[in-house]
């Protein structure tokens, strides 16, 4: 489907984390070697059940989703090498490698969707001091992991 476009697909979200309760939505991060590139791809992504929704909210992404009203995935595309795709793949790791704090991240979800009355903006808020903690956390311990 996008064969002119050399791409990267990554499994990220909740769903990419064995045991932790996720919503029945499967994330996907694609990185592509162009953005502009992909943008050609609209019409193709929507014949696939795939709504382009831009950026929507992060310079740099494009942000599509399948299924508008019961949606089954989210696919969030950056261009190589973004910062983006480093914290996101590093979250998910990191997750996959503390099972206790996947735990502690599943009861915030859990306390985020009881107080956000079906608001996914509000529930993304109350998640937010959790995950921006923990990718920190995350991406220190991929930098000491890496040979340098």
């Amino acid at each position: 489907m996008l064969s002119d476009i050399p791409v990267a697909i990554h499994h990220i979200g909740s769903t990419a984390v064995p045991g932790l309760a996720a919503k029945p939505i499967i994330d996907i991060l694609l990185e592509v070697t162009s953005l502009h590139l992909l943008d050609k791809h609209n019409d193709t992504l929507r014949q696939a059940g795939y709504t382009p929704r831009g950026e929507y909210g992060i310079a740099g992404r494009r942000y599509f989703v399948k299924g508008e009203n019961q949606r089954t995935h989210h696919l969030h595309a950056f261009e190589l090498g973004s910062q983006h795709t480093v914290r996101h793949l590093a979250f998910r790791d990191y997750l996959r490698q503390h099972s206790d704090i996947a735990q502690e991240y599943e009861r915030v979800k859990r306390e985020a969707a009881e107080h956000s009355g079906n608001l996914s903006e509000r529930y993304s808020q109350l998640k937010n001091d959790f995950i921006q903690r923990h990718e920190a956390l995350a991406l220190r311990e991929k930098s000491h992991r890496q040979p340098g």
